[in-house]
């Protein structure tokens, strides 16, 4: 048999143990993500029955514990701290390693999800799939796509027993008369579960990872995602309070993009965001309130739907909103209200180009009457190409409506280039400028002027690598606070940690 070679190794750590991965070439297209977690003897075995069984019997947890997200930290180091001097009573002089390996596997099968800990520990990974008790795990790797691994769950059994975990950590059920779940995992991913026999092959869980290191400005003109001209242009928007709708595919980085771009929003506003399930995460020095909706208990009561939300919202004071995504006719109708009454609002939307954005905003099941759309500002529309791995900025647009207010076109400021990979100045503005120097009492060249200054101030980030959250966050403070003593560092690119670290 022909020996796979190894494309990549590297370490992952959970729970204090940590293990190799190796992706391998496979016998087909797909490669093969190999976790190598020691397998237990059967003499461990039946010792970690034996402290199982006495962890079960000292520990109690309260039932509003157990469904405490807050607290499951807690839990799992009190899980961890007795399971420790159980091992060592039974054992005395353990080395620390082969401790630690019998901790971690307590703590995985007894307060989490076995194996599937590791995965959610790599950080390199964005998607988990569980697909039956007949078939290995799949995950999608931020480098290699979809992978095939060698971890098996063994059973249908151990499988709904996850889902109901995740289930019951949430305050929600998930049963054959019930058989759908849609919840977070208390790191912030999200956990999809449906039971067999609506998923004909078996129970399965899908686990979208949430970033613990999320993307920023930086990454995306470092990565070539979008320009530093095109980010000044939407600093700009953003900062006179214009509103922004963002469209895309699935996958395409619509929710990513909207997430980097809310650092442009000054300190001192309100920022209300209403989301199904909670993707965003903005910067400490944000004035930001995030809400999200509840699904209805079995009994079909206690929903909060986006639109409870969305109304709910406006008598919050909000300075800017940020939706989740436009789905529904009503949604979008609140939303064009709060944007006409003098609110700045951020949303995204399924659409492929700005043109079809308009067309799905006109048409069911959102069907938003075309004189409406004026009141968007700038559409940002993201592109993902699958064969080459890549995701780009397609197009950004304005909306331009008719003389008689009865339709709408679309006027592209700026485009991608696929021939050359570059961002291309593609008609000049008609509205854009026209509406800032109204809302600002800027004229053109100050405009202008203003916007090489962002420019630059970009551009030195990423010439510099200020890429963390926070530190893109402090940069934006710091600008909003003092702008001209950041448009000098960029300008003289000074060092940026005077910059990171000036109060």
């Amino acid at each position: 048999m022909k020996m796979q070679r190894i494309v990549e190794k590297y370490q992952i750590t959970a729970d204090g143990l940590t293990v190799d991965v190796h992706i391998k070439e496979g016998t087909s297209v797909m490669k093969l993500y190999e976790l190598n977690v020691p397998k237990p003897s059967s003499g461990t075995l039946a010792l970690l029955n034996d402290v199982r069984n006495k962890l079960v019997t000292e520990v109690s947890i309260p039932s509003a514990e157990m469904f405490d997200p807050r607290i499951i930290e807690k839990l799992k180091t009190r899980f961890k701290e007795r399971a420790e001097k159980i091992i060592i009573e039974k054992l005395g002089n353990i080395d620390s390693n082969t401790k630690n390996f019998l901790v971690a596997t307590l703590l995985h099968e007894m307060a989490g999800l076995g194996d599937i800990e590791f995965l959610l520990s790599d950080g390199n990974l964005e998607e988990i799939i569980i697909l039956s008790a007949n078939e290995p795990v799949r995950v999608y790797h931020k480098k290699y796509g979809w992978l095939q691994t060698n971890i098996v769950v063994d059973s249908e059994r151990k499988i709904q027993n996850y889902a109901n975990m995740i289930a019951r950590r949430v305050g929600r059920q998930i049963t054959n008369l019930n058989p759908l779940l849609d919840a977070h995992l208390i790191t912030g991913d999200r956990a999809n579960a449906v039971f067999y026999p609506i998923s004909n092959k078996g129970n399965t869980i899908t686990i979208r990872k949430f970033a613990r290191d999320p993307w920023t400005i930086t990454d995306f003109i470092i990565n070539n995602t979008t320009s530093a001209e095109i980010f000044a242009t939407l600093w700009l928007a953003i900062q006179y309070e214009m509103n922004i709708l963002v469209s895309g595919g699935t996958g395409s980085g619509k929710t990513t993009f909207l997430n980097l771009c809310m650092p442009f929003i000054p300190p001192n506003q309100r920022i209300i965001s209403i989301e199904d399930t909670r993707e965003l995460q903005l910067p400490s020095f944000l004035y930001w309130c995030p809400l999200t909706t509840r699904e209805p208990n079995p009994e079909g009561k206690g929903e909060v739907s986006m639109l409870d939300l969305l109304v709910n919202s406006l008598r919050m004071r909000p300075d800017r909103i940020i939706l989740g995504e436009i789905r529904r006719h009503k949604e979008a109708e609140v939303l064009f209200e709060a944007m006409h009454t003098g609110h700045s609002v951020y949303a995204t939307v399924h659409a492929d180009s700005a043109h079809e954005t308009i067309a799905r905003l006109i048409n069911p099941p959102i069907s938003v009457p075309p004189n409406l759309l004026s009141a968007i500002n700038l559409n940002v529309v993201m592109f993902r190409d699958r064969r080459k791995g890549v995701r780009r900025t397609y197009q950004i647009a304005e909306f331009v409506p008719s003389e008689q207010g009865k339709s709408v076109s679309c006027n592209i400021l700026y485009r991608w280039r696929p021939s050359d990979d570059k961002f291309i100045t593609h008609a000049k503005p008609i509205r854009f400028f026209e509406e800032l120097s109204r809302h600002t009492g800027l004229g053109n060249i100050e405009l202008l002027k203003d916007l090489e200054n962002k420019k630059r101030i970009l551009n030195y980030m990423a010439k510099n690598n200020i890429r963390r959250l926070e530190d893109v966050g402090m940069v934006m403070n710091q600008y909003y606070i003092d702008p001209e003593f950041v448009i000098e560092c960029a300008n003289k690119n000074k060092n940026p940690s005077i910059l990171l670290s000036k109060k």
